[in-house]
């Protein structure tokens, strides 16, 4: 199917746009630079409901229709991967809680959330428990009236610059099932007592966004944050994800996009032998290769949130070829508009080695780029 964007969706690209090249795109360098993000501009997110794109209405929130949310994505990722990174943190984790929470939950939480901007993390990579999601080793254990957990997270993105997040949706083991079926979601508040952050990561990318160790020692959380029922964690992961991995998708086209204007502008302005490199068909043969990838890239991931918003069924596999081919192809884009750019392209100056950087972590997260062609084959037989 063709997608056609409404008027009211071209309206809001067109305000997303703005507000990315005039206030994040002159300062992501900064951010890149110190991982910090100013008062002033968390300020404005706030001010854009940015914080709230997936908060339901009645709490608040925008209650954005996926494509709409994806394309907000795209549009800040163009100038800045950490910004996104927020926007679709802030998703992810308002989706766990959408799918497993009870009304109770709901109401605590989202009411919070629709009144403050409060900053989410999404729990879930253990030192050894990445792909594997099932050998986590994080335990909870129900004690009175609060579950006792006792473990650690890594790599978990959430806030900024010594700025933790203010709350988690984490995965932990609960019970004696094996496997799968003993992983339950919680609701954890950065003040719980017995949680605190560990290793803040140095990364190669995403500086914005910080990626941080949980530490959990006989940390205690209210029975009333469990999502859903013991055991509803797999089930929550797997409502959750078709949609987070649709995030990673549109963060990874808008990076492309980026470094595709990028490479174009200097196309066209760099001056070699007498004329415009553009002109040069060993130049215009890379930019038509990554034009391709762009659009081919935004047809997947506009195309599977239509059929988020149709309802169609057993959508993860598409979830997983666009998250996986539009970080495959921001990763090759990425690359080429550094080639385009030469020397420049190479140094800080220009954004582009900051996108090539951030590309990389689109191929990482939410399920590696193997994992996803797993869960592709798998779909195929």
């Amino acid at each position: 199917m063709m997608i056609q964007l409404t008027k009211e969706q071209e309206i809001i690209r067109q305000e997303i746009r703005k507000f990315a090249e005039e206030k994040i795109a002159p300062l992501a360098g900064e951010i890149d630079k110190t991982g910090k993000y100013s008062s002033e501009l968390l300020e404005l997110f706030a001010e854009h409901d940015l914080f709230k794109l997936k908060l339901p209405e009645k709490y608040g929130g925008l209650e954005e229709e996926p494509t709409t949310y994806y394309l907000i994505i795209e549009e800040i990722a163009r100038v800045c991967g950490s910004s996104a990174m927020f926007v679709a943190i802030q998703g992810s984790c308002m989706t766990s809680i959408r799918a497993g929470g009870d009304e109770q939950l709901k109401e605590r939480v989202f009411g919070k959330l629709g009144k403050e901007n409060l900053l989410m993390g999404w729990a879930l990579t253990e030192p050894n428990a990445g792909s594997d999601v099932a050998s986590m080793e994080t335990r909870a254990v129900l004690d009175g009236d609060h579950y006792v957990i006792n473990g650690s997270k890594c790599f978990i993105s959430g806030g900024t610059g010594g700025q933790p997040a203010d709350i988690y949706t984490a995965f932990v083991k609960t019970g004696n099932a094996k496997g799968k079926k003993n992983i339950s979601g919680f609701v954890v508040e950065k003040d719980t007592p017995g949680f605190r952050i560990g290793k803040i990561e140095s990364k190669l990318g995403m500086h914005g966004s910080q990626a941080v160790e949980l530490i959990f020692k006989d940390a205690r959380v209210p029975k009333e944050n469990l999502m859903g029922k013991e055991g509803d964690g797999w089930r929550i992961l797997m409502e959750s994800i078709k949609e987070t991995r649709l995030g990673i998708g549109a963060m990874a086209l808008g990076l492309a996009q980026g470094a595709l204007d990028q490479a174009i502008n200097h196309a066209k302005q760099r001056v070699q032998f007498g004329r415009p490199i553009s002109e040069f068909q060993g130049i215009q043969f890379m930019l038509a290769d990554m034009k391709m990838q762009v659009e081919a890239s935004r047809a997947m991931v506009y195309q599977t949130a239509s059929m988020l918003e149709r309802g169609v069924k057993n959508i993860l596999p598409y979830a997983s070829m666009a998250k996986c081919f539009a970080s495959d192809a921001a990763m090759k884009v990425t690359t080429d508009a550094v080639q385009i750019l030469g020397g420049s392209g190479y140094m800080h100056d220009y954004p582009v080695e900051r996108m090539m950087r951030d590309a990389k972590a689109t191929q990482i997260m939410e399920g590696t780029n193997q994992i996803q062609r797993l869960i592709i084959a798998k779909s195929i037989f």
